[in-house]
Parts: structure tokens; sequence; C-alpha cells
């Protein structure tokens, strides 16, 4: 005992059932997390095979983007108030300039779109109103929030708030339907899925020209996770 903090020696088996239980926490949050979003969208008719399934192909389809076509930058932006020490009359180039790839993420925006027809064409024998208008609603409602949230940054890229969009599409869902259920949740999901690729991503598609950037992927980085919590919270709510 020293200053009146007692030191106690713990032995290696004391050691390895720490490492063992820190080991257990990061690998049960995951499968939690996983087995959270399964459970959803069994709410939606899936089965737990199918379920687990398209979690794995949104998650590890985040990495495959699909090119759709090039563009060219219409100015270029050069350095200002740089000299070369070489030759001070001279400023440095101005930074390298690249034609935009324009591509489609299968995990951020073929399969979640996918997942929402496939939703929708499921749960339609159950609605129990009319969900067209509400529907359309919704999806004006979500692209015109994520458009005016969305922020096109150069040398970046478009950057869709995480999770505005997702509380937009799940509040539009519930106002419509008036209660949780399969209405408000299929409402929600397809709002939000659809809402974010047109409002953070196709409507962006003229500012992205003069980003500096020599790529963007629709769903992919910057877009991936408010498509991927537009998935899960309205699920959760079925």
């Amino acid at each position: 005992m020293t200053n009146g903090i007692r030191f106690q020696s713990i032995g290696a088996l004391s050691v390895a059932a720490i490492i063992i239980l820190i080991l257990l926490v990061i690998l049960l949050i995951p499968l939690m997390f996983l087995g959270l979003i399964g459970a959803a969208f069994t709410r939606l008719g899936f089965s737990w095979i199918s379920a687990a399934a398209v979690v794995l192909l949104i998650l590890f389809g985040s990495a495959v983007n699909i090119p759709l076509y090039t563009i060219k930058p219409e100015m270029v932006r050069m350095a200002s108030g740089s000299v070369s020490m070489d030759d001070p009359f001279n400023p440095w180039p101005g930074p390298e300039v690249w034609d935009t790839v324009v591509s489609v993420n299968l995990g951020g925006a073929i399969i979640p779109v996918g997942v929402a027809l496939y939703v929708l064409y499921a749960a339609y024998p159950m609605m129990t109103s009319s969900f067209i208008m509400p529907l359309a609603l919704g999806i004006f409602g979500v692209s015109l929030i994520t458009y005016v949230s969305t922020r096109a940054i150069p040398g970046i890229g478009i950057q869709v708030p995480l999770l505005i969009p997702a509380l937009t599409a799940l509040l539009i869902g519930l106002a419509f339907s008036g209660n949780v259920g399969i209405s408000s949740s299929v409402t929600a999901m397809v709002s939000g899925i659809i809402g974010v690729l047109i409002g953070g991503n196709l409507a962006q598609l003229g500012k992205i020209k003069d980003l500096g950037i020599p790529a963007v992927s629709l769903g992919g980085s910057g877009t991936f996770g408010a498509v991927l919590f537009c998935c899960i919270l309205p699920a959760l709510i079925a």
C-alpha cells in the first residue's frame, strides 16, 4: 500500500479472462448489430437467411463501384499567392485536374433500391389504404431535405448527413400512416432510400464537375451511411 492506494497483482488466468472478455465484446457488438438489422428485416417479410444475405450484400457491396460515365471539368482552379523558390516570377502550377468518373455503388444504391422495390411489392397486399400519394410526398420531402442538407466539398466530394434523411423519412412515414406498422415502415423505407439517392446524389451531379475529384459514386462514399440508416430505422417500426 502506497499513499493509501492498494496495488494488487493479478494472475495469468485473470489476464487471459480479461483478454477473452474484450475479444467477445468486439465480436458480439457487430453480431448484435447485424442481428438487430436482421430482426427488423424479418418484420418486412424476409426470412432470417434472406435478411442476413441482404445485410451482408449491402455491407460487402459498398466496396463495388460500377462506372457509368465521365464528367470533364469546366474550369481549372489555380493556386493564388504562391511563388516558386527557384523562379519567383513564376507561380507554382495549379493543382492537377481530373476528369470525374461517375459510378453507381452496388451496396449503397443498387441493392437498397432493389430491397425497397421488393418491400413495396411484398407489402402491397397488406396495405389498407392508398399509399401512392404518401409515398410520392415522402420521396419529395426526403429528397428536398437531403438536397438542402448535403454539402459538395471541393477536393472531397458529396457529403450527405448521416441521420437527417433517415429521421425525415421516419417522421414522414409515421405522419402519413398515423402509427407504427407495415404501412409506415414501407413508406419510410422507400421514401428514405429513393429520396437520399435523388436529393443527395442525382440532384448534386451539376456540382461535381468542378470539385477536383477523380471519382464520385451514387450511394458510395459520403452517401452509403445515410442509405444504410434509411434501411434500418424504418424497418424497426414495422
